[in-house]
């Protein structure tokens, strides 16, 4: 077997070595040692994606092999489909979000590749030289429903076939909760539904969203409750419209706090592009506009709704910043 038919466009220096490759013609002129290999998409690196990623992990322990995680980007959707943009996808783990979930999972690699309509053509059997044998898997694990290869005609069933006896599988089955398969259709749903608790549940962690502090109409100012306007750096999803009870890190630092996703239409009648993501910290206050931040979503509290005066939007404020207290402080206890 000819060694892999890959370019490694780049290589970033983390515990974890992390390889973007890309299919091209030539030898990507990199060794690696034998090892058992986890693919999946992972979008939301949710439990489901965990559990394929530890059944790898233990495997490899028990063989003495160097474990290797690989994901894809951009999203098949957007190269195999021309009513699907890549600017117009939302993800719940943008790449580099992703990228930091499965850096967590123990892996000795982290191959990255480009989703382009070259690879979308290669044909099954041609997947599994240059991206399995040619990687040097011994093992291979996945989800019972991975596919891969042109029009995904390669399945867990056919990969048996394909291997060329060179490597062993495993499949992991449907992981659920409450009798339903977790999957990042059913995530998305959720967020974008604002059952973030629901969301969270099925990540195994609380759903993130990084950005950057940005000047806003600085009206909370005004009223008592002055807020952080958070504008996403990143594809990520925006939870629904609505209050939500958060945290927000900032300089390495937790702050707890309540977050309104909207178009204030207490104060304007029309409405906005997009919604503004604004937090207001609790005990908090510095400045910190232009700062890097990311939220973690905990529960949702309440739809937006339109007051009838700024006076009456304090107030509720106050109900909510007091419900957000309680919440964290009962889902963050140890």
């Amino acid at each position: 077997m000819d060694a892999v038919n890959l370019i490694v466009k780049r290589q970033v220096k983390k515990p974890v070595k992390t390889m973007y490759l890309y299919h091209q013609e030539g030898d990507s002129g990199v060794s690696y040692p034998e090892m058992v290999l986890a693919l999946g998409y992972f979008d939301g690196v949710h439990r489901g994606h965990q559990e394929v990623i530890r059944t790898a992990r233990e495997i490899a322990s028990i063989k003495g092999k160097a474990l290797g995680v690989m994901t894809f980007h951009p999203h098949p959707k957007t190269v195999l489909s021309s009513k699907v943009k890549e600017e117009n996808m939302r993800y719940i783990t943008p790449l580099p979000e992703k990228e930091e979930q499965l850096s967590k999972e123990q892996a000795d690699y982290l191959f990255i590749v480009h989703f382009d309509k070259l690879f979308a053509a290669l044909e099954p059997q041609e997947f599994v030289d240059q991206y399995v044998i040619g990687l040097h898997a011994v093992h291979v694990v996945a989800g019972f429903d991975f596919s891969y290869g042109r029009m995904g005609k390669g399945t867990m069933e056919t990969l048996p076939f394909h291997s060329r006896k060179k490597f062993e599988q495993t499949t992991v089955g449907k992981v659920t909760d409450k009798d339903q398969k977790i999957s990042s259709t059913l995530i998305k749903e959720s967020i974008l539904e604002g059952k973030i608790e629901n969301a969270n549940r099925l990540l195994g962690r609380s759903y993130s969203i990084g950005g950057k502090v940005v000047e806003g109409e600085q009206r909370g100012r005004t009223i008592g409750f002055p807020t952080a306007n958070v504008q996403i750096n990143e594809p990520y999803l925006v939870p629904a419209v609505g209050v939500y009870a958060v945290q927000m890190k900032i300089r390495n630092a937790w702050y707890n706090g309540v977050c309104n996703i909207g178009y204030k239409p207490t104060f304007h009648d029309e409405k906005s592009p997009n919604p503004e993501i604004e937090v207001h910290l609790f005990d908090f206050n510095e400045d910190i506009y232009g700062e890097n931040v990311i939220v973690h979503w905990h529960a949702f509290i309440r739809g937006e709704k339109k007051f009838s005066s700024a006076e009456e939007l304090v107030e509720q404020i106050s109900q909510d910043k007091e419900k957000a207290k309680c919440i964290l402080q009962s889902s963050l206890a140890p």
